[in-house]
């Protein structure tokens, strides 16, 4: 089952109606205040298509809401908005979103970015990842520096996982943003360099084991 919270019925009844023609069970809400009765009779959704912009309660608050709860931290989420910035967009994935599609958009890539969010989140992790001073508990979402817990935004984490995951092979900014946005930003971005630099300030003394492969991308270094 997927929720789809947006105001505007069209859109509403158009995306529901595509979802349910291609195979998935969906229903739509009005509001938030809908969404959440749903959510607290205890229905809960493979994923969730929330419309920033939301008459009463926004998008955004919401979307802490769900990320803020054990029951719901996990939940697939994709935002849609009207907003085109980059700056937005990012806001957007770094309160907790997995993806967000900017309207107006095609239904047909609105089904291949759900999709491809299941996809990910489908995915079975390792119990702990480990390189030098560094372990990492895909499953419980945390992070230690020789047994001190860091704490990061839920792309700082996936992208983390990902260098460790595929440690010694050099990722360049396109496999990054597909693998953890799902998806290329149009046109030049810094958004990759910008969590590269937040994630080696957080990791402290292992932020070094982020190495950057000038003209190329980042790879995990250090020993075992």
């Amino acid at each position: 089952m997927i929720f789809v919270v947006e105001d505007d019925p069209n859109i509403r009844e158009l995306v529901t109606y595509t979802l349910q023609s291609t195979g998935f069970e969906a229903k739509g809400f009005e509001d938030g205040t809908q969404f959440m009765e749903a959510m607290s009779e205890g229905v809960m959704p493979e994923l969730v298509l929330l419309d920033i912009m939301l008459p009463g309660e926004d998008g955004m608050s919401i979307l802490g809401k769900l990320r803020g709860k054990s029951a719901t931290k996990e939940l697939p989420i994709i935002i849609m908005t009207a907003k085109g910035t980059e700056y937005d967009k990012v806001l957007g994935l770094d309160s907790g979103a997995d993806d967000y599609v900017t309207k107006p958009f095609g239904m047909m890539e609105l089904v291949s970015r759900v999709k491809a969010v299941l996809r990910r989140s489908k995915k079975e992790s390792k119990d702990e990842l480990q390189v030098g001073d560094l372990r990492i508990y895909p499953n419980k979402h945390k992070v230690k520096v020789k047994d001190q817990s860091v704490t990061l935004t839920n792309k700082e984490f996936k992208l983390l996982c990902l260098l460790v995951e595929s440690k010694g092979n050099v990722l360049n900014r396109d496999q990054l943003l597909t693998n953890i946005w799902g998806y290329d930003f149009d046109g030049e971005t810094r958004t990759v360099d910008v969590h590269i630099r937040s994630l080696r300030q957080k990791l402290g003394e292992c932020g070094s084991l982020i190495e950057t492969v000038r003209g190329i991308g980042y790879r995990i270094g250090g020993n075992e």
